[in-house]
């Protein structure tokens, strides 16, 4: 079993920035894939970036390219999600979640790929 607890969340002004942590605990060392998602009310759950546990390879959606980031701490064992220059419509609750079956980079989007999931944190960005 693999443990996720994501932090950082809160409320900014558009155009600022925030940094999401996820520290896996547990059984790490099966975990292949980690993977930061959001759901906005009313909306799917998305995929905004993803790495590979081993290796650093990293995935991001269209729409944050440029913007967001996810960088990891092998030190601390932590993957982030740094946010830069937010928009209203990056509000919503952002997941961290982990997978530790192999899978191609072209699924990396698919929420059902994932086994782990933290219990969220909410972002909010106001114009």
């Amino acid at each position: 079993q693999v443990q996720l607890v994501e932090s950082g969340g809160g409320l900014v002004q558009a155009g600022g920035s925030l940094r999401l942590s996820c520290a896996p605990s547990g059984r790490t060392f099966n975990v292949y894939v980690m993977g930061w998602f959001r759901q906005a009310p009313g909306k799917e759950r998305e995929l905004v970036a993803a790495i590979r546990w081993s290796g650093g390879m990293t995935y991001y959606a269209d729409y944050v390219k440029g913007r967001f980031a996810i960088p990891r701490d092998n030190d601390k064992n932590t993957v982030y999600l740094q946010l830069n220059s937010l928009k209203p419509e990056d509000t919503a609750v952002y997941y961290c979640a982990a997978a530790d079956q192999i899978f191609y980079s072209s699924s990396y989007y698919l929420a059902t790929k994932y086994n782990y999931w933290g219990p969220g944190t909410q972002v909010t960005v106001y114009s």
